[in-house]
């Protein structure tokens, strides 16, 4: 769901676990840190979502009790669920994991929002969803499907006597469908077993949901509906979760279900669960440069106090707050002020600072935030400014005004680069920085964390990004002048016969799709060349949903590569790159008739007023669609009651 400020959904009309909002407080917890005897946690992948979006936080309503089977006795062993994340701020607004569905499995890109207490993914007879990122769900064809019945506490379709949902969002966006409970795996790479759970099937959604590139919503927040209460309620995992965010310019990151051993460094703040129905944290002091804002501890107390959303991109504050934290940053800094990517908004952006993120901390100022117990997180520039969009060199400030709202909301920019536990039996929010893009390997091959001094060291740069492949070079990747990559293509070798690979040829198409973050219908196998004991394989990755790759969705896929990053099982043998290119889009038939196309507008528009027109407002139109947009404020969402 395309947001610019959050994913927080409003829940209309369910069960109390169907909602982005808290809807039952659970009064006991089992987990925080695994020890001896406790299940371990779940590690999944993040992705990244755009910062166009607003979202709202639901208020809690009446629990719904479902009727449960027999749950397993605890698990003797702790078990780990690594699970990658995906995208990044900037581009899509949100950062998404990858999450299987069903016997046999449907794969689906769902976005992590610790302020949703419901999943969902488009259901196979929706009539009214988009064109999302993967197929929607086929129930027909999951032997192990089961839809929920009104035997339950519910809202109840007569008809097909099925419990249904609906959401409504701030931003007039919806979901509704019925309920429906299948087994959820969580990819080849995490060590938690399928688990049987209950989630919506869509029928219907409206607004950013319907136009986004994700397929659905994976709800981490407190309720009977969100993924980690039924997973705890299993006692599969312990009742923590932790996510870690990418950088300014590299996104992706690590999420894991369940606890972890800390870093005994990490930072916390405490997190009432009576306070708010969101994770919220006790912000006490904002430091600017080691000075502390001349501000009461109470500004930042207002409403629902100072919550933590990952499915918010920016960051608000209350209009004192803001205006303090403004003023004091622009005094500190000494670059040329410029006018921000969007007319319509009043971004306060800044020129001059080159494109090396890891030098940023020579022209901004540090910031600093102190929780209640006096522990302070230290923010690095990418924690609270984003890239210009239309300058070279130029960042704006991603923390805004939250209109007249007293509420603090936190968003995903501010834990950039920053593994943020959310330990829900201890009550508390962890903060320790580290750089999110390599933690994932850190996690999946050492099941610990490791430091990561400076979260931009690995950032990317615009310097050189060439298909050499000499290990030598340093890890800044670009792709000069190219700002739009129509077709990404590159030859491996593989050290197993193409007679052993080709029944399994559907299968290492999944995985390199996996692997390399796409769907998997973008992946094309061109040509196999049997080389003694090993196979020659021509790959090309084509973009989804548009003619092109974004600068930045091109990097990513190329640095995997050059990197090897893919982890294919065994039975593959071992992979080697040769070589990858680039390729620009192909260009259009208006592309390629551009001069004619121009020279017939001229004649309509001279033959015809009410054309021109025509030709006018739809150019404007066109404009529209890529402008950049924030919301002027960001507030909590709000659950209605049923109908």
């Amino acid at each position: 769901m395309a947001r610019s400020s959050s994913l927080l959904l409003v829940c209309l009309l369910l069960l109390p676990f169907a909602g982005q909002a808290v809807l039952r407080i659970p009064q006991s917890y089992a987990g925080g840190t695994p020890t001896a005897g406790t299940p371990a946690p779940m590690v999944l992948p993040l992705f990244y979502t755009p910062p166009n979006a607003t979202k709202q936080f639901p208020l809690p309503s009446q629990p719904i009790h479902l009727q449960r089977r027999e749950m397993p006795e605890k698990s003797s062993s702790a078990v780990n669920a690594h699970m990658r994340l995906y995208d990044d701020l900037l581009t899509n607004g949100y950062y998404t994991t990858r999450l299987l569905i069903g016997t046999p499995s449907q794969q689906f890109a769902l976005i992590v929002d610790s302020g949703s207490t419901a999943t969902y993914v488009p259901c196979s007879t929706c009539e009214q969803c988009g064109n999302h990122q993967d197929p929607r769900f086929q129930p027909d064809m999951s032997s192990t499907y089961e839809p929920v019945r009104c035997s339950v506490e519910c809202t109840c379709d007569v008809d097909n006597k099925q419990c249904i949902y609906e959401r409504q969002y701030a931003e007039m966006s919806s979901s509704s469908g019925v309920l429906g409970e299948d087994v959820i795996s969580f990819g080849i790479e995490s060590d938690l077993q399928p688990q049987r759970a209950v989630f919506g099937c869509e029928t219907s959604e409206t607004g950013d949901l319907f136009n986004q590139h994700a397929d659905g919503i994976l709800g981490l927040g407190r309720g009977q509906l969100s993924i980690m209460d039924q997973l705890v309620d299993k006692g599969v995992i312990s009742d923590s979760f932790s996510l870690c965010y990418g950088g300014m310019d590299i996104g992706g990151g690590a999420m894991v279900l369940g606890g972890m051993p800390l870093p005994p460094d990490m930072v916390f703040s405490r997190s009432d669960p009576v306070r708010s129905p969101y994770y919220n944290i006790e912000l006490k002091e904002i430091h600017v440069s080691g000075k502390r804002l001349d501000l009461s501890p109470s500004v930042f107390d207002g409403k629902h106090g100072t919550v933590l959303d990952s499915g918010t991109t920016f960051a608000y504050l209350p209009k004192e707050a803001f205006v303090a934290f403004k003023d004091t940053i622009m005094d500190e800094i000494q670059l040329k002020q410029i006018p921000g990517p969007d007319p319509s908004y009043k971004d306060i952006c800044f020129s001059g600072a080159g494109s090396d993120v890891s030098l940023l901390s020579e022209y901004f100022p540090a910031v600093d935030i102190v929780f209640g117990d006096k522990q302070k997180l230290s923010l690095f520039p990418e924690n609270y400014l984003f890239r210009h969009s239309k300058v070279r060199g130029a960042y704006c400030l991603g923390i805004f005004q939250n209109g007249k709202d007293p509420t603090t909301l936190l968003g995903g920019i501010i834990v950039r680069n920053t593994l943020v536990t959310y330990d829900r039996h201890n009550q508390r929010v962890g903060f320790w920085k580290t750089n999110c893009s390599e933690l994932w390997k850190r996690l999946h091959f050492n099941g610990l964390p490791s430091p990561a001094p400076s979260p931009s060291e690995n950032s990317f740069t615009s310097e050189n990004l060439s298909p050499s492949l000499s290990p030598s070079e340093p890890h800044n990747y670009s792709l000069p002048g190219q700002y739009r990559v129509g077709v990404i293509t590159f030859d491996i070798s593989l050290s197993v016969k193409y007679w052993d690979l080709k029944p399994h040829i559907i299968e290492f198409t999944e995985l390199i799709a996996h692997e390399l973050e796409v769907g998997v219908s973008q992946v094309r196998l061109i040509n196999f060349t049997s080389s003694g004991n090993g196979t020659l394989i021509k790959c090309a990755i084509f973009p989804s949903g548009s003619d092109f790759f974004s600068n930045t969705a091109a990097v990513g896929i190329i640095t995997r590569l050059i990197e090897h990053r893919l982890q294919l099982p065994a039975d593959f043998g071992n992979y080697h790159l040769l070589e990858w290119d680039v390729k620009p889009p192909k260009r259009s038939w208006k592309q390629e008739h551009l001069l004619g196309v121009l020279i017939s507008v001229a004649v309509i528009l001279l033959i015809s007023l009410s054309a021109g027109l025509v030709w006018h407002f739809w150019r404007q139109k066109l404009q529209a669609q890529g402008a950049y947009r924030h919301v002027e404020a960001a507030f909590p969402e709000q659950e209605l009651q049923p109908l």
